[in-house]
């Protein structure tokens, strides 16, 4: 069974809404993964949605804050959360699609400015909520399953738009990077988007402090989509849609897509 997926930090879902529906009538992914949703499950504007053909969705909520969900035109089944580093934030939702595939959706926390947790809570946080996702996956190998969201980490070089200047940066340090591939080594991921886009700067984060961020690109690869060695070949089609970038009222991220053949 083919299926498309999508993964966007949206920036609030509800007043974004206009792009979502943009973005699944003219893309038209079979799952789209959101996250910072900034709502409550129960005030996700839905039925929009609906009318897409987006009837199953799935997701962890708050008010104003965090918030991760999953619309899918395609059955999916809740199989829970887990709270890393008991934040006791909405960061994190799994479903299971009716083929057994697991579909882990991420909203890692951003770390704040400092990268010190002596300094500074966030990025001690951060650390710890990357260390217990490594422990959970050595623990509990994944399989058949699929990690999508925004891991906040641009890991490579040619992941963000100067390596040497953002060495000393929240989200590029090698603290950060160090964490970043325990995680991927303990559940055996593999990064599908870079597999098939093996070279060249990629982001899919631009910040709205540049006046044109399009021009200025100084972009980061903060989101990402993982697969398990059972179904990392079946992967295919990446892309990131900068485009959306430059939509009304956009999100700063940029949706970023896989196919997997499965």
């Amino acid at each position: 069974m083919p299926f498309s997926l999508a993964t966007w930090n949206i920036n609030s879902v509800r007043l974004r809404e206009p792009i979502v529906q943009k973005l699944l009538q003219e893309e038209g992914p079979d799952i789209l993964c959101l996250q910072e949703c900034k709502s409550p499950v129960e005030k996700i504007p839905l039925e929009g949605f609906a009318a897409l053909g987006y009837t199953h969705m799935i997701g962890r909520g708050q008010k104003g804050y965090n918030g991760v969900a999953i619309l899918s035109r395609l059955p999916i089944e809740d199989i829970g959360d887990k709270d890393f580093a008991d934040l006791g934030h909405a960061r994190h939702v799994a479903g299971r699609l009716e083929n057994g595939v697991v579909i882990h959706n991420f909203y890692v926390p951003a770390g704040g400015d400092v990268p010190d947790r002596e300094q500074n809570e966030k990025f001690g946080q951060k650390l710890d909520y990357l260390t217990d996702m490594r422990d959970w996956f050595r623990a509990e190998k994944p399989e058949k399953s699929i990690l999508v969201g925004d891991l906040n980490i641009a890991p490579r070089e040619d992941d963000v738009w100067d390596h040497k200047k953002l060495l000393k940066v929240v989200s590029h340090t090698p603290v950060e990077v160090e964490h970043f591939a325990e995680v991927m080594d303990a559940g055996n991921w593999s990064d599908v988007t870079r597999a098939d886009i093996p070279e060249g700067r990629l982001y899919s984060w631009w910040s709205y402090r540049a006046k044109d961020w399009d021009a200025a690109d100084k972009g980061r690869r903060l989101d990402h989509v993982w697969a398990t060695p059972d179904i990392r070949h079946a992967a295919h089609s990446s892309r990131i849609l900068r485009d959306a970038r430059g939509w009304e009222k956009p999100s700063d991220h940029a949706p970023v897509f896989a196919t997997f053949d499965l």
